[in-house]
């Protein structure tokens, strides 16, 4: 959520659509003015990467640093969005790192995005869908980077398998996971938490076990729920005050401010968590 859509084409039922649309208007309109005054409510002045996820800048810089990535590195991230992260990374560490997303809205900003920061000689991006095997060699990035994404592959353990094919000896992956359930959840919170697309939502310590059953040694499982929670009714609030600006259909709108706000609530309580997990190969 930077953030891909793989919930509309891969988790989906064939001819299902999510009941509320985030991603497609979100990358389509990417540099709507109201979007742009969204996100800077969101995420701080500074921290606008054209995400819709949990995420901070100072997180992704905290991860960045967990996976070593300096200007000998290779970066892959799965899910990339409309690629704003990924340009962060490549300008502020000065590496090479290709993005994949399966929405085309997403990957066609990004491509735009790297050509006007002059980045597009190390920063590229692919649609492709990441929860089936990867097209790239075995040993080709000293790092995998998925931020929020997970939680919309259903294949977990063989998506895993294959990150660590692609990574070379030592290299370390890091994914977020903001659907872990660490409370009691009813029918209709888990439909309202789903409206955008269908999630796959592990217990605690499931993510944990599936890493090591992948052949990953688990460095560290750190606990942001609370920073989330807090993303969360920054966007809820931000589109509230702009709703005449961001000119959405009135369902759609009030379908994602009763979404955000669902999000809020459960990790606010506590009742799903968002985790950082981090693994060396």
């Amino acid at each position: 959520m930077a953030v891909s859509s793989y919930e509309k084409d891969v988790t989906l039922m064939e001819g299902e659509k999510p009941k509320v649309n985030l991603y497609d208007g979100h990358y389509s309109d990417h540099m709507k003015a109201a979007q742009t005054k969204v996100r800077i409510d969101t995420y701080g002045e500074d921290g606008d990467l054209g995400q819709s996820s949990w995420m901070t800048v100072k997180e992704l810089n905290s991860m960045m640093e967990m996976l070593e990535v300096n200007s000998t590195s290779r970066v892959l991230e799965v899910g990339c969005g409309a690629g704003g992260t990924s340009v962060y990374v490549a300008k502020r560490y000065a590496c090479k790192i290709t993005g994949v997303d399966l929405n085309p809205h997403g990957v066609e900003t990004a491509n735009q995005l790297a050509a006007k920061d002059g980045v597009s000689d190390v920063a590229d991006f692919v649609v492709l869908d990441a929860s089936k095997p990867l097209p790239f060699e075995p040993d080709a990035f000293d790092a995998v980077f998925c931020n929020d994404t997970m939680c919309h592959i259903p294949s977990r353990k063989s998506v895993l398998e294959d990150w660590k094919r692609v990574l070379k000896p030592d290299g370390k992956m890091v994914f977020t996971d903001a659907m872990v359930v660490s409370g009691m959840v009813s029918s209709d919170e888990f439909a309202t938490r789903s409206s955008i697309g269908k999630y796959y939502y592990p217990p605690l310590g499931e993510n944990e076990k599936i890493i090591k059953s992948a052949g990953f040694e688990l460095l560290d499982a750190i606990d942001t729920t609370p920073e989330a929670a807090q993303v969360a009714k920054r966007w809820h609030d931000s589109r509230d005050r702009y709703k005449a600006e961001l000119q959405e259909p009135e369902d759609n709108f009030n379908g994602l401010q009763k979404f955000l706000h669902m999000v809020y609530t459960l990790l606010f309580e506590h009742r799903l968590s968002r985790f950082i997990y981090l693994a060396k190969k």
